[in-house]
């Protein structure tokens, strides 16, 4: 699963690919919104831990991941 995030006063999103289905994901947000926790924590298909202060979130976009084209193809 493809996640962007947005966070406020950056100028870049950050985007990862995520093992979690998006209803998992969809759940970790909510939670963070809600003020359960103050961080949201994402991981993605390496391991790595992404950490956003929950009150910094502007925006979660979830999607399925691009395949990315490489090469040259016959018009």
């Amino acid at each position: 699963m493809e996640v962007k995030i947005g966070v406020q006063h950056a100028p870049r999103e950050i985007v990862l690919e995520s093992g979690q289905s998006a209803e998992e994901i969809e759940r970790v947000v909510a939670e963070a919104l809600a003020g359960k926790t103050q961080l949201l924590s994402l991981a993605d298909e390496k391991g790595r831990k992404v950490l956003v202060p929950a009150d910094r979130l502007a925006y979660i976009e979830l999607g399925e991941p691009t395949i990315r084209k490489v090469g040259f193809s016959a018009l």
